[in-house]
């Protein structure tokens, strides 16, 4: 079975690293981490991820066209950002998932499992929660 490929855009190289690193040890194959929009769209050019995470801001450049791009191509992102104000970026990108920097990794791990098998956290909540109902049918 091949892993989720991860597109990563991050122009602060520490964070991009510890990124990278966090996203890899989870068992994700990593692309990136870009530090430009035009390399980071390059890529996705080359070779469409299963999700991206997207810094708001790539030096002076605003990724939302990009975000936008991808989101058509049906590629869900997270949108990583020290900069905005996360009700405005999900005001803007109501699909996406905002998170802000800095982010602890295991949040990060955990958005991405999500993002990337909402039909089985689905399934699995149902799962629980007729498990919950057969050990006390009085709280179902």
């Amino acid at each position: 079975m091949e892993q989720p490929v991860i597109l990563i855009a991050e122009d602060e190289p520490i964070v991009g690293m510890d990124l990278s690193d966090t996203i890899a040890e989870a068992g994700y194959e990593v692309e990136g981490p870009h530090g430009d929009l035009h390399s980071a769209m390059l890529a996705f050019q080359k070779r469409k991820p299963d999700l991206a995470i997207l810094d708001i801001r790539l030096h002076d450049t605003v990724v939302f066209p990009f975000a936008e791009k991808l989101i058509a191509e049906d590629v869900p992102i997270i949108l990583h950002s020290g900069h905005l104000p996360l009700e405005e970026v999900s005001n803007r990108f109501p699909e996406a998932l905002a998170l802000a920097k800095p982010c602890p990794p295991g949040d990060i791990i955990t958005q991405v499992q999500q993002t990337l098998q909402p039909d089985q956290n689905r399934a699995d909540g149902e799962q629980a929660r007729a498990s919950q109902a057969a050990r006390d049918p009085e709280t179902a």
